[in-house]
């Protein structure tokens, strides 16, 4: 008796290893190293989005490992992917196998409640509601109001100046049209107010999150306290002015709080409407202001791209009487502008990856990506990959004379399918705006020869593109 009970102690871990063995997942881990815990390779992967290398950085692991490998990153398991068919992965996934991962600094900061944190049918309960906004038939009636926050903003920022630094004007900009439209913040206290404590909260988006006195994690978080302090008493203000009977659709606010359900409650919850308030705020500031910021230095550096955009437009500028607005239709005649911006948007897409997390395992490219790693997509490898846009690191706006040529998932700095970025019609429109007024009232040149930029985390030009700028206006050189 005690010899068969040694027998089966001893045989018993064999019998399981055996059976565990047949349960093991028949694809296995992507090639690659965690490397260093907590370390991982975050601090190579922040240096080469410093040294704007991002791409030769993953370029050099691709040579390695191949299209996907396994790494940490920002403290976690994490898979690098890259190509048409990762783009395709992330984009049409219906949640239930992966979801939205920021990184820990930015959840905290932006809110558990925003588009990027929430799954399945809060996803697209939250994104319908945004959208009835954002969609084109709602802004073209905001044209004008777009238009008149840009002449002024020239007659504070441009006009009767020698020189202006272009990046930190452009987000002065775009965050004024986003207050004006969007939240319906006119100019006064409470727009400086945002202004300041929004600079403050954009500090630490990318910081450590560690939350110790004087550190720019704690100024985020406390900046982000009081953004969201300030937007529950505007929101109080906006339910007040639609009981008295405000239109509904004067402003974003205005908008969500008047969309309700089968129950008659609101459809979206406060701390949703202030999370995906900061979303917008940090969103259409960055991509908006950087975008712009880089086709005036592609037109200085480009005089047959320049001039053939200040056709376009002093075309338009002629069939407009002496102070009248731009309409829908004359945005629609923008062709040769936008594809510029598209363009631009290929070679310096603001955005240069993002992540996901894993809901349950997922088979891709013959490897297991475990349930709750993190996915890290590269935006700019199909931006930059020859086979789909021939000789890729020439400027060339005819690559979109017939944008259903490329294939598809391959062009993607908004996102692509069912995930494409709702306020895509919002940052076409600013922009194609903002080039006209430009073109059409000024001349420039850049003021260095300097044209690297760094990613820090998004494209940021060699100190904030200061350039010479003349008035066409032919009193003054301003």
């Amino acid at each position: 008796m005690n010899i068969l009970f040694l027998l089966s102690l001893l045989l018993f871990p064999i019998f399981y290893l055996l059976i565990w063995r047949k349960r093991l997942p028949l694809k296995r881990l992507p090639p690659g190293s965690l490397g260093m815990p907590v370390i991982g390779q975050r601090l190579g992967f922040l240096w080469a989005m410093r040294a704007n290398t991002p791409e030769k950085w993953i370029s050099d692991r691709a040579k390695k490992y191949g299209p996907i490998s396994k790494m940490s990153l920002f403290g976690k398991p994490t898979v690098l992917v890259h190509g048409q068919a990762a783009n395709k992965l992330v984009f049409t996934s219906d949640g239930s196998t992966m979801s939205h991962r920021q990184t820990e600094s930015m959840m905290r900061i932006l809110g558990d409640r925003c588009l990027l944190e929430l799954m399945g049918q809060d996803h697209t309960r939250v994104r319908k509601a945004l959208a009835s906004f954002l969609k084109p038939d709602s802004l073209k009636n905001y044209v004008g109001k777009m238009e008149e926050e840009m002449r002024l903003h020239l007659q504070m920022h441009w006009q009767g100046k020698q020189k202006v630094t272009v990046l930190p004007l452009m987000k002065t900009l775009t965050f004024n049209i986003i207050c004006s439209l969007l939240f319906g913040v006119e100019r006064g206290p409470r727009r400086d107010s945002f202004v300041r404590y929004f600079q403050q909260m954009m500090g630490g988006m990318w910081s450590i999150p560690v939350n110790l006195p004087f550190t720019r994690f704690n100024r985020s978080l406390k900046a982000s306290a009081e953004v969201q302090r300030m937007w529950k008493q505007l929101i109080n203000e906006k339910r007040i002015e639609l009981e008295n009977g405000a239109s509904s659709h004067q402003d974003l606010i205005t908008c969500l709080l008047s969309i309700h359900g089968e129950d008659d409650q609101e459809s979206m919850s406060e701390d949703e409407i202030i999370h995906n308030l900061i979303l917008i705020m940090v969103a259409g500031h960055d991509t908006s202001s950087i975008l712009i910021t880089f086709i005036i230095r592609i037109l200085a550096n480009d005089p047959s791209i320049r001039a053939a955009v200040l056709t376009e437009q002093e075309e338009i500028k002629r069939s407009k009487s002496s102070g009248e607005l731009l309409t829908w239709e004359d945005l629609a005649k923008m062709k040769y502008t936008w594809r510029v911006a598209m363009e631009t948007l290929r070679m310096i897409p603001p955005v240069f990856g993002g992540f996901r997390k894993t809901l349950e395992d997922i088979d891709y490219e013959g490897y297991r990506i475990p349930k709750g790693w993190q996915i890290f997509w590269a935006t700019c490898m199909t931006h930059l990959d020859d086979n789909i846009f021939p000789e890729p690191s020439k400027f060339d706006p005819a690559r979109f004379e017939n944008p259903a040529s490329i294939p598809p998932y391959c062009y993607i700095p908004f996102g692509g399918g069912p995930r494409i970025c709702p306020g895509y019609e919002f940052a076409k429109i600013e922009t194609l705006v903002t080039i006209h007024y430009l073109v059409t009232q000024f001349t420039w040149r850049l003021c260095c020869n300097d044209n690297s930029y760094r990613r820090d985390p998004t494209p940021v030009p060699n100190q904030g593109l200061p350039i010479q700028i003349v008035s066409k206006e032919g009193s003054a050189a301003i």
